[in-house]
């Protein structure tokens, strides 16, 4: 534990994940910090290192934790649940991933969560998680090492400065707190991902389907295209249809897109 910091006032399921998991990942192992600048960051530069064990590293506090497109992600202990989930891999093809990830975290929290491609979980219209996918080399033979990063508020953070105004579990899940968040999504994310390994994003397309926020909605890209959201294709592009009806797939998750704003009356 870090100096200076007074144990932890929160009680982390860790040996309950541990056993949940570890069937399927004998070398995996939980760690809970105090305070990480990132776990993201933390994990990746383990695996530079040469450690490219299965982990869960779980922050109580992030002091630079990263979003998408290098979005900031702060933390402070008990108001939002911030983890990464690092494992080598080696699926025949990686597309759709990041949907998967995050369609095992909604499935396992609330039947009311939406997912907005490539990466957000809302709830009506609101933010209340993300997810960061990145992957490291690990060796010329052996997998690329995954981290997959999610960042979930428990109390809606204030929307200062925020594109997308924020939700928190609370507002659904009265009383709920890290911990038991936690305790329901990471063994539901270790799962989802090696079954991914295994079947791709196909499998997953209707689950995701069930839960997509953007389609049938007029929709802007960061680039200024702009269209009608149709869902995504077996490989988890973004299908866009245009206003002269032509259909095109979007798949760089470097291209934001967010739901138009409804013209205001005159």
């Amino acid at each position: 534990m870090s100096a200076g910091l007074p144990p932890s006032p929160l009680r982390w399921p860790a040996e309950a994940v541990w056993q949940q998991v570890v069937p399927a990942l004998p070398d995996f192992s939980v760690e809970i910090l105090p305070e990480v600048d990132s776990t993201n960051t933390e994990l990746m530069r383990r695996a530079r290192a040469g450690r490219t064990e299965p982990v869960l590293l779980v922050a109580e506090r992030q002091t630079a934790g990263r979003g998408r497109l290098g979005r900031d992600w702060q933390s402070a202990p008990g108001s939002a649940l911030t983890f990464s989930l690092g494992l080598p891999m080696a699926p025949a093809d990686w597309s759709g991933l990041s949907l998967v990830a995050g369609v095992a975290i909604a499935e396992a929290l609330h039947p009311d969560l939406g997912l907005k491609w490539p990466n957000d979980l809302w709830w009506q219209d609101r933010k209340l998680g993300g997810i960061l996918v990145e992957t490291a080399v690990a060796g010329a033979a052996a997998p690329r090492y995954l981290v997959v990063g999610c960042g979930l508020n428990i109390v809606a953070p204030a929307a200062d400065g925020l594109r997308t105004p924020p939700a928190g579990l609370r507002q659904l899940l009265p009383g709920i707190g890290a911990p038991e968040v936690l305790g329901a999504v990471a063994p539901a994310l270790v799962q989802a991902l090696l079954a991914f390994a295994t079947t791709g994003f196909g499998a997953w397309q209707a689950r995701f389907a069930a839960r997509d926020v953007l389609r049938g909605r007029a929709v802007v890209l960061s680039d200024g295209r702009s269209g009608t959201a149709d869902g995504v294709a077996p490989d988890g592009a973004l299908r866009l249809r245009g206003t002269d009806g032509g259909c095109e797939t979007i798949h760089s998750s470097e291209v934001s897109v967010r739901p138009a704003m409804p013209a205001q009356p005159a």
